[in-house]
Formats: structure tokens, C-alpha cells, sequence
């Protein structure tokens, strides 16, 4: 574990409440110097999406964010799920047990999922040496949970170097395997009861972070509220408890190696059998608390987030959509912004669900259909030059 003094920085830093906060540069404070980030994401995600394999890709960045929490015994750690990979922020201090964590994931993500997962660690020094900058803030999504949201142009910065080849972590020796106790993915699609899906992202312009990118902000964090409950994807009242076999056979992939699974398979079934009959028919077992947990779950889920852009993945209509759309088409003509979105009929819920009985419980919501990393393809197609 960290140095208790390091991890208080983050700690310590101001909650803000209402989301669209995310464009206040006031609630931001600059990572020290000392920190680095951990970063991560799929090779050639949008192929393996295109061969339908939707789970596997969120399972993958999902579990490198497990992966960290657990090697670094940190649950107050600064992160941002991306649906094909993840980032997260540490004291330097903690390098050696993150660059052990992030090769065992390598390895586990290549041998479990068939997937390549590309892996760095960055200096904020050297972030702030490019010009760039790294700016941490917390938004409190529930009593129990909040999330880092970051700005600065720096996780960008990161995660291109990365790409570029630099700064990469090496794969753990084969058989490798990270520490991934929590990791869930449980839940079937939960299908849109407003027309769609849609992941979007949304990042500044050739003039930066400003006011008008910020106002831009404001304005798609408004019309989203506008849809019932901001167009949180989750209803209120939790998914459907319906059991996904499929989940549980990648959650059992996490917990046990080869040939000892049947008993983790078995035991999260059955798990999975009591949770979703305690859902059906609301029923509580001990202290286990079946309406608070589904209250959590809603709370708790990241479906909006900032991460040098805006980020959301929202269950909106037709006509909502198009407001969103044609703001967004404004702002890139002026050049306040760039953007790309996806539309889906469903959303996929991946979860890091610490211990059964406790209620900071996370859970990352992506577009069932590629979510953000097909945004992320039309928003890189949007930016290439014309000709």
C-alpha cells in the first residue's frame, strides 16, 4: 500500500455533486509530480467488437482497474474505465506492484480472452514536460462511490505514447495471473426503454479547453437531463434479473485457473441463482439487504465521466438525440469541439463488487454494441484530414 500521506491527496480532494461540474476547471487540482499513470487498452478492439465479442473486450479494460485495486490494496483509487481499457493514477511509490499487476493482466487478458492488452506507465513529469498537464477532480455518484475525472490534455498525451510503443510493460510469464477478486460481469444487456443507447464522446477543439468547449459541455450534460433520470441507463429499480451463463463463465475465468474451475463456476452460479430469486421476488438473506443493494447498484454506476473529454453512455429518444447531435455538429463547425458517437439497443454492466455485504460496489456501463470504442472509431474518422 501506498504511503498513507500519498493516497490523502486524493482523498482530500472536494466532491462535487451535480455532473456538470465535469467542465468547472475550478473542481480540478494537478496530480504531484510524483504520481504516474497506469494505462491500458485492447489492440484492435473494434475488430474483436465486430466479431460480436462485446463482453470480452469491457471484461478485459475492466480488469485491469481490478487488477490495480487489488495488487495496491487500494479501493480509493483515481480511475476511468473506457470500456476497451482503463487508467488510473498512483504515487510513485506504488509502480512496482502496478507494473506486476498490469503484466499478469496482459497475460491473463491474451490466455482467458483471447485479446491483446497493451499496457504503460507514465510519468506525470513527464506529461507536464510535453506541454501537457494532469488534473484530477471527484464527482460523488453516490454516498458510497465517487470517480476521477481527469483534464489537462495529459491521459491523451499517455495514452498515445503508449500506442506509440513507449513506456509499454512487458506480458508476465505465461500462466500468470493477476489478482482479480470482485471482478463480475453477471448481468445480460439491458435493453434501452427510450429509443437508444448512445455513447458519446465529446473533446475540445483546436481552441482547447475554454469556456466555449466548457459551455458545450453544460449544454449535452443539460439535454441529457432533460430525458427521465438524465438518461441513466439502468432502470431505476436495477436490470432485470435474468442469469447470464455467459457472465459467470467469465467471472469464473477470473477467480480460478484451469482445471480448478468447476467448483468456481458452481459456486457463482449458485451465487448468481440466489442474488437474481432475492431480485425477483425482493426477498433479503442475513444482512444482505436486496432493495439496498439495487439502489446502490443504480447510484453506483459510472455511465458519464470526463477524461480530457466528455464521455457518457445514455439511454435517450429519437428527438433527444437529435438536439444532442445538431449541438454537437455546431460546436465542431466552430472548432470548439471534435466528436464521435454510437448508437446501440442495449448497454452491458461490468462490476468490481469488493465483498457481497459492503456497499461501494462499482459498476462501468458501456454500449452493448461497441459502445465507446466504436464512438471513439467515428471521432478518429471525424479527425482525419479530408482527401
Amino acid at each position: 500500500m501506498a504511503q498513507v500521506g500519498e493516497m490523502q491527496f486524493y482523498g482530500g480532494l472536494p466532491l462535487f455533486e451535480a455532473f456538470e461540474g465535469v467542465a468547472d476547471e475550478a473542481n480540478y487540482r494537478p496530480l504531484p509530480d510524483g504520481w504516474m499513470l497506469a494505462v491500458a487498452d485492447i489492440v484492435d478492439s473494434t475488430g474483436a467488437i465486430g466479431e460480436g465479442r462485446y463482453k470480452s473486450v469491457n471484461m478485459a479494460g475492466a480488469s485491469v482497474i481490478s487488477a490495480l485495486m487489488n495488487a495496491l490494496d487500494e479501493r480509493n483509487l483515481p480511475f476511468v474505465f473506457g470500456g476497451d481499457g482503463a487508467l488510473a493514477a498512483i504515487p510513485a511509490s506504488m509502480a512496482p506492484k502496478a507494473r506486476a499487476a498490469l503484466a499478469a493482466a496482459k497475460t491473463w487478458v491474451a490466455e482467458e480472452l483471447g485479446l491483446e492488452l497493451r499496457a504503460a506507465l507514465v510519468p506525470v513529469a513527464d506529461i507536464r514536460a510535453s506541454g501537457r498537464d494532469m488534473r484530477v477532480a471527484r464527482f460523488k455518484a453516490s454516498e458510497e462511490v465517487s470517480y476521477a475525472m481527469f483534464s489537462g490534455g495529459g491521459a491523451s498525451w499517455a495514452e498515445a505514447e503508449m500506442k506509440a510503443g513507449r513506456y509499454q510493460i512487458e506480458a508476465a510469464p505465461t500462466g500468470s495471473r493477476p489478482d482479480l477478486t470482485g471482478l463480475s460481469c453477471r448481468w445480460n444487456p439491458i435493453v434501452s426503454r427510450h429509443g437508444a443507447i448512445v455513447s458519446i464522446i465529446a473533446i475540445p477543439g483546436l481552441r482547447g479547453n475554454g469556456p466555449e468547449f466548457q459551455a458545450l459541455v453544460g449544454d449535452i450534460v443539460a439535454l441529457a437531463e432533460g430525458e427521465e433520470r438524465g438518461g441513466h441507463p439502468v432502470p431505476e429499480n436495477g436490470p432485470e434479473p435474468r442469469l447470464s451463463m455467459q457472465g459467470v463463465a467469465f467471472e469464473s475465468r477470473a477467480v480460478a485457473r484451469k482445471g480448478r474451475r468447476l467448483l468456481a463456476w458452481s459456486w457463482i452460479t449458485l451465487q448468481s441463482l440466489m442474488l437474481f430469486v432475492c431480485f425477483k421476488l425482493g426477498w433479503n438473506i442475513g444482512t444482505f439487504d436486496t432493495m439496498q443493494y439495487r439502489r446502490d447498484l443504480v447510484r453506483n454506476s459510472d455511465f458519464r465521466k470526463f477524461d480530457d473529454g466528455l464521455k457518457m453512455t445514455i439511454d435517450i429518444g429519437v428527438e433527444r438525440l437529435s438536439q444532442i447531435e445538431e449541438r454537437l455538429k455546431r460546436a465542431a463547425e466552430a472548432g470548439v469541439s471534435s466528436y464521435g458517437l454510437h448508437q446501440q439497443d442495449s448497454a452491458l454492466m461490468t462490476c468490481i463488487v469488493p465483498a457481497a455485504m459492503s456497499r461501494d460496489h462499482v459498476h462501468f456501463i458501456d454500449g452493448a454494441a461497441g459502445g465507446y470504442a466504436m464512438a471513439a472509431k467515428n471521432l478518429k474518422a471525424a479527425l482525419a484530414p479530408v482527401g
